[in-house]
């Protein structure tokens, strides 16, 4: 492994804005040295002095132990899914924001699963970062074009699928293709302009539609009267803004309702004989309206007169000229409406809009109506019928600032397409890394964690209890072969007798097998690895970028042989693709021979993001199993208890029946050449509760 280009940052250059230097916050003044490798490309990685090593896991994690250390922050393996600045997210308000404009804390909607369907949700962003990538094109059938690295993924029909892959091979995954479709309800609409003619037809809908206007004689002498009470305040405060922009200035005030049952209300005013004749005139029917005009005053008639309620868009009204008013708007626009004459004495005449959630979006984009409330989609099915099969991807031959969020509900909206967002990377917040900083490409190395970890151990306040490692990234990726900082990590756990765990998929643990050995002399040590399968063909097809199967088992089998307890997590089990009663026996059997200390079935968990991606997987691979999964998962992210419960009744029959826990010739030599241990009796058969770890 070649290490180049070495050179020392100041805290200074590590914390600016530009380049390599962009470091989280609890690092910045603590860099000492960074690197860029021809072994890892694209990959820094940041040598630091961290503050602490041995972190808490917090109890609502609901995990066996209650600490944790992890000397790296950020994965050498981690997606990036990455989409041009200037692609439009839909925003919790209804209106749209360029991604690269986006920022944490911000309300945006994404989707949620309920039953077979997903909706459309609120949710937050909770990370936000950018990098440099080539870029692709996809244009949809309907002109949706979306920018994109060839690692972001879309929803399509047959699930989560990224722009770019291959059929065969390490760079193996499901990918978009012509003909598929995304899903959503298509490209973002352009937003009206904020001109002159759009603000007085808007205030022209507002007033006609919901206002008091006019002027009255009395015996005293004639009174002018202008007054707009609303519940929704960015109506009103958009009206009174526009009236001041023509020199109309109106008084705001409490407005008590005549109806002890109605909401709340605001209201604005004027009195003045001048402001309300320049109101009369500034919402006169113009003898001849442009497009501005129209989109103003639909959005100021919808803001006064319409809903948006169970997926129906209307727009009623008594008054036959705002009625023909709105249906020569909307034909100037461009959409398809019916009118539904009531039965009501007052002659009442609803408009509604047709076209479904497509074209109710292109409205409220089109014309911009000021009432959040109205224009919102939650709860929504994303079901439609827009026209979003892909048309063509189309690599531009360029790379581009690329950037990407991660949200609560691990996806959003991007031009009118639902996004896949990377969810795991917020999985570290709690351990203090800002998952917006760079995660995919910079790596955080606690080069003083050994030091810190002795400190730790030989503090009055720490109890001695056991530590977890690899349970959140894997302790032994591919940097350790650099750094060796397990060695230190592991040489202070064993001067201190302190107990401890280590949960791995590669093999780089048996380098440090000395160190290991020798603190099993003195605390408990527990080891795994992970291997769900002995299947080679399903090994490749689902886990492409591990270590094979069986060198996972032959680590343990290593471990186990040199007097080491060593178990396997036996996860995920793949229902009705590595469940069978010979695949469970093929595997444990090889888990048994490699002297493993117990095992430990865990059955496939789809979460979101991950059930996506696995199903449209299924849909391609095993298109007859579509059905029963659909059975087998209807209710969440576990399968049923008593699928689980059978799966670990027969992996435990299988660890009795080929001796799991049971001592082989060579573990029995090395016990009995350990005093501390020489008396104790050879463990029983164990089968090991199912427990959803991170790293799985």
């Amino acid at each position: 492994m070649r290490w180049d280009n070495l050179r020392l940052d100041s805290a200074d250059s590590a914390s600016g804005d530009g380049g390599q230097g962009q470091l989280p916050m609890f690092a910045r003044d603590a860099v000492v040295r960074t690197f860029d490798t021809p072994g890892f490309r694209g990959m820094t990685f940041y040598e630091v002095h961290a503050k602490s090593i041995v972190s808490h896991v917090p109890e609502s994690s609901h995990m066996s132990f209650r600490w944790t250390i992890n000397p790296y922050r950020g994965c050498q393996h981690a997606c990036r899914y990455c989409l041009a600045g200037f692609v439009p997210i839909l925003m919790a308000d209804g209106t749209t924001k360029p991604i690269a404009d986006v920022r944490v804390g911000d309300a945006i909607y994404g989707t949620v699963r309920d039953g077979y369907y997903r909706h459309y949700a609120i949710t937050e962003v909770l990370a936000h970062w950018s990098t440099v990538k080539p870029a692709y094109r996809i244009t949809l059938e309907d002109g949706t074009q979306l920018v994109a690295s060839g690692d972001h993924r879309f929803l399509t029909e047959r699930g989560w699928k990224h722009v770019t892959g291959a059929e065969q091979g390490p760079e193996q995954r499901p990918f978009i293709t012509v003909n598929n479709k995304l899903m959503g309800f298509g490209g973002f609409a352009e937003p009206p302009k904020d001109s002159v003619a759009y603000r007085r037809g808007y205030l022209c809908g507002m007033i006609r539609g919901d206002a008091n206007l006019g002027s009255y004689s009395y015996p005293r002498g004639v009174v002018h009267r202008f007054r707009l009470a609303l519940t929704d305040a960015e109506a009103l405060t958009r009206t009174r803004h526009f009236l001041g922009t023509f020199g109309v200035l109106t008084d705001e005030f409490d407005f008590s309702p005549s109806m002890v049952s109605r909401l709340p209300m605001r209201a604005i005013r004027t009195s003045s004989e001048g402001n309300v004749r320049a109101i009369e005139h500034l919402i006169g029917w113009p003898q001849a309206s442009d497009r501005d005009w129209h989109c103003g005053f639909l959005a100021g008639i919808f803001d006064a007169e319409g809903s948006y309620s169970r997926g129906i868009w209307r727009v009623s009204n008594i008054n036959p000229e705002i009625i023909k008013r709105t249906t020569a708007a909307l034909d100037v626009l461009g959409f398809d409406y019916v009118l539904e004459p009531s039965n009501r004495a007052n002659g009442l005449v609803v408009v509604r809009l047709r076209g479904g959630l497509r074209e109710v979006m292109r409205f409220f984009h089109t014309t911009d109506p000021a009432i959040t409330r109205k224009r919102s989609i939650e709860g929504v099915a994303i079901k439609s019928d827009a026209k979003l099969r892909v048309a063509a991807i189309e690599p531009l031959g360029i790379e581009l600032p690329m950037y990407d969020i991660t949200t609560g509900t691990g996806d959003f909206i991007a031009n009118g397409v639902v996004s896949h967002n990377c969810f795991a990377r917020n999985s570290h917040t709690y351990l203090d890394l800002d998952a917006g900083q760079d995660f995919d490409s910079k790596v955080i190395v606690k080069v003083n964690a050994p030091e810190l970890l002795r400190k730790k151990l030989a503090s009055p306040g720490w109890a001695g209890e056991h530590i977890a490692m690899g349970t959140n990234v894997d302790c032994y990726q591919r940097a350790e072969g650099r750094y060796q900082l397990m060695r230190g990590i592991i040489a202070a756990l064993r001067d201190a007798a302190n107990p401890f765990s280590i949960l791995t998929k590669g093999t780089l643990i048996l380098r440090d097998l000395d160190l290991l050995l020798e603190a099993a002399e003195v605390t408990d040590v527990g080891l795994n690895v992970s291997a769900a399968f002995v299947d080679p063909s399903l090994w490749r097809a689902i886990e492409p970028g591990t270590p094979a199967p069986e060198r996972r088992i032959e680590v343990c089998a290593t471990l186990n042989d040199n007097g080491l307890r060593c178990g396997v997590l036996m996860g995920p089990v793949v229902p009705y693709l590595s469940d069978s009663p010979a695949q469970l026996d093929a595997a444990v059997r090889q888990i048994a021979a490699a002297g493993a200390a117990h095992v430990t079935p865990i059955v496939l968990h789809l979460r979101p993001g991950t059930r996506e991606w696995f199903l449209g997987w299924l849909r391609t691979a095993h298109p007859d199993l579509v059905g029963k999964y659909a059975a087998l998962y209807d209710r969440g992210s576990y399968a049923p208890r008593d699928y689980q419960a059978r799966i670990t009744a027969q992996v435990r029959e299988l660890a009795e029946k080929y001796g799991v826990g049971r001592a082989n010739p060579r573990q029995a030599r090395a016990v009995r050449s350990r005093a501390a241990t020489a008396a104790a009796p050879a463990p029983a058969p164990t089968v090991a509760q199912p427990e959803q770890l991170t790293l799985l």
